[in-house]
């Protein structure tokens, strides 16, 4: 019996301690990550950190995530963010989130090998997935339903994935998919429904932190601020619902013209502001003038009929002896503006 008990402890002990040494050092890992995963509200920040996080622990060549692309959006879409995958340009990366493959998801809540779904599951939507000729296919779920699909392809090593290596992916999906709902809240918290830029306050509190990193680091800062043309008369001639359709356009120009670091945001009524770091005032006419000329040869339809405005635009670059607060720095914006309107509007002035 004695010999027994010895062999036995021999055999058995060993593996049972090694096992729960790597559960501890993935429960740190899963701590670390979730720390990481919460460290930022900022959307794209959250994603690149995502999908790097499971690349890195799974060793993978390639990652993307499908999201809705907007606040209140009925599709999700891959997010620009995607890395390694090569993409069909003619392909739509998206499919409906009350699609049959996301319902088999809130049903089926694990990851799944593309070959295990295609066995299981017939139906359009995977034809977006097969595209990407992803190895596996993680959920997102918050709150109880599934808000976004990440697809994992590649692996460094070519081997098969084992069964805690799925539940592990699939802890860091829960630990995402809760960021990711935050990071929403966060972004509705602070972003204009009509126009989906950034809200005044929000683009007052953050312009004070650039000032103060551009003052630390003795690197460029430069600020853009805007009013369409004559948009009174505008609404007079053509109605507020005209003026709320023009808005929006106006605003899509605003967002496909800036950076992922640039902060574009609804100052006021008819007024925009891009807070662009790292930018020299230079570079920052430049950034002016292209949306200046994209809102000149801007059509809007509404109603059958086709809307024209233009906008005048007022550059500056943060000095920090003369601009003392956020308001002396707005204000000079502000004149560089209303240069722009008294010199005939529908142009850029800096100063």
């Amino acid at each position: 019996m004695d010999s027994y008990e010895k062999f036995d402890a021999d055999v058995k002990f060993p593996p049972l301690i090694e096992q729960y040494e790597r559960k501890i050092y993935d429960l740190r890992q899963l701590i670390e990550i979730s720390k990481g995963l919460n460290s930022t509200l900022d959307y794209n920040i959250l994603i690149d950190s995502i999908l790097l996080t499971c690349m890195g622990q799974l060793q993978l060549m390639n990652a993307g995530i499908f999201l809705m692309k907007s606040i209140g959006g009925d599709k999700f879409s891959l997010h620009r963010n995607y890395k390694g995958f090569e993409l069909d340009h003619i392909i739509d990366y998206s499919f409906n989130i009350n699609s049959e493959l996301i319902r088999f998801f809130e049903t089926h809540y694990r990851s799944f090998t593309y070959n295990e779904i295609v066995g299981m599951l017939n139906v359009p939507e995977l034809d977006v997935i097969k595209a990407l000729k992803p190895d596996l296919v993680v959920p997102l779920q918050s709150k109880g339903e599934i808000n976004g699909l990440i697809v994992l392809g590649d692996r460094i090593n070519r081997g098969e994935f084992s069964e805690g290596e799925l539940e592990y992916i699939m802890n860091i999906a829960s630990l995402a998919g809760i960021a990711i709902n935050n990071a929403r809240l966060y972004e509705m918290a602070t972003t204009d429904m009509m126009t989906r830029l950034k809200i005044h306050h929000y683009f007052q509190t953050i312009l004070v932190e650039e000032m103060k990193r551009a003052h630390k680091y003795e690197r460029p800062l430069s600020l853009i601020i805007a009013d369409i043309d004559n948009f009174k008369k505008f609404n007079d001639t053509h109605g507020h619902l005209a003026g709320d359709e023009v808005l929006r356009s106006v605003a899509s120009v605003f967002r496909d013209s800036v950076r992922l670091i640039d902060i574009a945001s609804r100052y006021g009524g008819e007024e925009f502001a891009i807070i662009l770091p790292k930018t020299d005032i230079n570079e920052a006419i430049i950034v002016a003038e292209r949306i200046r000329s994209a809102i000149e040869s801007l059509s809007v339809s509404f109603n059958d009929r086709l809307l024209q405005v233009t906008i005048s635009i007022g550059v500056t670059q943060y000095d920090s002896l003369i601009d003392k607060s956020r308001q002396e720095f707005i204000e000079r914006a502000d004149r560089a503006l209303y240069m722009s309107k008294n010199d005939g509007k529908n142009r850029v002035s800096f100063l």
